[in-house]
């Protein structure tokens, strides 16, 4: 008994080009999506330098040439503090790992030349109403000194550690103002030594 063989059709070219681009796109996406996993696992569990390399990529990342790495969550209006204002601010401190070491509980008063390096870099960018991300490396922040709480002798921020802050610029004023405000409401009380200077705010 025979058997006749049922010949195959002939597939037109055009279909087998589509076909072989289709294939080509659909590896290369794979190894792009291969490649940019493996590049946020590496980003997240190694070095500072290696987060912040792979963080000044992501979208909407501007660097300044200090090193101190923002995005512009929204975006405010006019002018922005200098040092010689005094700026009320909420905000949300971070490690790289997401948890939160300090948040302020109202709008707290910092002075941009009272507070860490990167972080009063950061504030001197900001317009009122503006919230920003600031990413501050060690060099930036406390570096290689660990932050203890006064009251247990823990470390609240270990030595080198990669900083994260949300920030939102409530409003600003010249720090001589707030200074010479306090000082007419300390002579109008009769507090002793209305003639003083008041202490600046304590560094963040």
């Amino acid at each position: 008994m025979s058997i006749t063989a049922v010949p195959i059709r002939p597939v037109k070219r055009g279909f087998l080009i589509w076909l072989w681009i289709g294939i080509a796109v659909a590896v290369v996406l794979a190894s792009l999506l291969a490649w940019k996993g493996t590049a946020a696992v590496v980003a997240d569990r190694g070095t500072n330098a290696e987060f912040l390399a792979y963080n000044a990529r992501q979208p909407g990342v501007i660097e300044t040439p200090s090193g101190l790495q923002y995005r512009v969550l929204e975006a405010g209006e006019g002018e922005t503090p200098t040092d010689d204002d005094l700026t009320l601010v909420n905000y949300e401190g971070r490690f790289r790992n997401g948890e939160t070491f300090d948040k302020s509980e109202q709008p707290t008063p910092m002075s941009p030349k009272g507070v860490v390096p990167g972080f009063g870099e950061g504030l001197k960018l900001m317009p009122k109403g503006a919230k920003y991300r600031f990413w501050l490396k060690p060099e930036l922040a406390y570096g290689a000194e660990a932050q203890r709480d006064p009251r247990t002798g823990q470390d609240v921020i270990p030595a080198d550690s990669l900083l994260v802050f949300d920030v939102e610029m409530v409003d600003f004023v010249p720090e001589a103002v707030v200074r010479q405000m306090q000082q007419q409401q300390m002579m109008m009380q009769g507090a002793p030594g209305a003639d003083g200077e008041t202490a600046p705010p304590s560094q963040q």
